[in-house]
């Protein structure tokens, strides 16, 4: 009895102890690997304005605001604000919350970061029209803007305007071009470029997601079927971007998910009206109808979007349904190319960054616009060469893309086709009507809602009629994720928050 007593305690033993080590030898996840399709521009948060830098820079840095993938406002490094008068919003601080270098951050660091955001050419359209920050105390300040401003708060939650150190950048002006340092919920770690961007979770965040992971790496991973393949053999957690081609894929294996949502992005061909013969809004009407949209959205997005009707997107505050999109009709096109004087055509040429969606786009493009004699060079380039080319006004065309950050169409059509914007800021085709401009601004200062829809209507109105662009379309977007990828929310301008996701296996 004794010896069969000793034999089961052994086996008990060797159980409990082979568990144990199981239980130690089980590796815990510590990276969240998401694919882009490109490389940031910039980690200096006043500085890069594209989607790339964007995602990573959301993460760095903290906003006086937030706001979610359904576009409300939360409270950021603002734990409460109120409005003192029509153009005065007061803002309440959070105390205690520190940079990534242990810096306090103070009313002092809100004041300095406004004023710099003011004298950077890339982002300062995105800010109100501010007279002044005022600090009421360390951490309370006043928030003046020059007019009334109806759109403050959605202005204030675009994750380029990020809170920075008045003290370090006092120390070092260049600080942030060698170690990016913020409040956010992530701190920079390295960056490898043409490969990855890794981040570190912030223990000391004052909104920390318990169960976020401790690393987030961004992947340089240009073409959509190589991200679709990360995800199949498990190399990448979230794919941005994936296919329409891939979409049934990952929608049919078991470990995967397809995250999808509308988007509130415009994607379009813009034209360097600045340049001959794209100067003539006759050649660019000819163009517009030279292209089926149709047929792009479905080859390129099969099916998955809608061919735009305006510069803005349905969902955008200030959308009308007034406008609608040039009709494929290639002898109304030709007519106008003889009318300007160009029958036998002319030789262009249409910038895209690499990816496959982008080139093929390009290349139907250039099918159509052969039948009314255009000779379409399609110059495929490095994602930092595009942008540096198109701020330049260096291009003919070129395949662009633009996400209405803030929800409201202040950002959606200042940006674009202010003449003030031109460049870096946004407006890529160098788009000038000056009956457009005054609108912009009157729209900009204007409080009362349904006045602004009248005016943005006029202003769409307008805009489609110059035809600085060939809108295509606004599509669905897609993210591609593991299964046990949970908390992510998409974003519908694909600026996802991925300090909320976590692994639940």
């Amino acid at each position: 009895m004794l010896k069969k007593l000793l034999v089961v305690l052994t086996s008990m033993i060797f159980l409990f102890t082979a568990c144990g080590e199981k239980a130690e030898t089980k590796k815990v996840k510590e990276e969240l690997v998401i694919a882009q399709d490109g490389e940031a521009k910039s980690l200096d948060i006043h500085q890069g304005n594209d989607g790339f830098s964007l995602r990573a820079n959301r993460l760095i840095y903290s906003r006086l605001v937030e706001s979610d993938e359904n576009m409300q406002i939360r409270p950021g490094l603002a734990d409460s604000w109120e409005q003192i008068d029509d153009k005065t919003m007061q803002f309440h601080l959070r105390k205690g919350v520190k940079f990534h270098n242990g810096y306090d951050f103070t009313a002092e660091d809100v004041k300095f970061s406004f004023e710099r955001m003011m004298n950077s050419p890339r982002i300062a359209f995105v800010l109100p029209p501010i007279e002044k920050i005022e600090i009421v105390d360390d951490y309370t300040v006043n928030l003046v803007t020059k007019t009334p401003f109806g759109p403050l708060l959605a202005h204030l939650s675009h994750p380029a305007l990020g809170i920075v150190s008045k003290k370090l950048l006092t120390e070092n002006p260049e600080a942030l071009k060698e170690t990016p340092i913020g409040t956010g919920s992530y701190k920079f770690k390295e960056w490898v470029y043409g490969d990855r961007i890794v981040l570190e979770k912030n223990e000391d965040f004052y909104d920390k997601n318990e169960k976020g992971l401790k690393y987030i790496v961004f992947k340089n991973v240009i073409e959509a079927s190589n991200r679709a393949i990360g995800l199949e053999t498990g190399e990448i957690d979230i794919a941005i971007a994936i296919s329409s081609v891939d979409e049934e894929n990952i929608k049919n294996n078991p470990k995967l998910q397809l995250l999808t949502k509308p988007s509130i992005s415009y994607s379009y061909i813009g034209m360097n009206v600045q340049k001959s013969p794209l100067n003539d809004v006759r050649v660019r009407k000819a163009i517009n109808y030279a292209i089926d949209k149709q047929a792009i959205v479905d080859v390129i997005l099969n099916g998955n979007g809608k061919v735009a009707t305006s510069p803005i997107a349905p969902g955008v505050f200030g959308f009308t349904d007034k406008t609608k999109n040039y009709e494929y009709n290639v002898e109304k096109a030709k007519e106008l190319m003889k009318e300007a004087g160009y029958e036998n055509g002319f030789t262009t040429s249409i910038l895209v960054f690499s990816g496959e969606a982008n080139t093929q786009t390009a290349e139907i493009v250039q099918a159509y616009l052969r039948e009314i004699g255009i000779d379409l060079k399609v110059e495929i380039v490095e994602t930092s060469a595009y942008w540096d080319i198109t701020e330049k006004g260096r291009h003919d065309l070129f395949l662009g893309s633009w996400g209405v950050v803030t929800g409201d169409a202040d950002y959606g059509l200042y940006a674009m086709y202010h003449s003030s914007a031109k460049g870096g800021a946004g407006n890529r085709d160098f788009y000038e009507n000056k009956k457009v401009d005054e609108l912009l601004d009157k729209a900009k200062i204007e409080i009362n809602p349904e006045t602004r829809k009248e005016l943005y209507e006029e202003i769409q109105i307008l805009i489609v009629d110059d035809a600085p662009d060939v809108m295509l379309y606004n599509r669905n977007l897609s993210v591609g994720a593991q299964k046990y990828i949970k908390g992510l929310g998409v974003h519908p301008v694909t600026l996802h928050n991925f300090a909320t996701v976590y692994v639940e296996e």
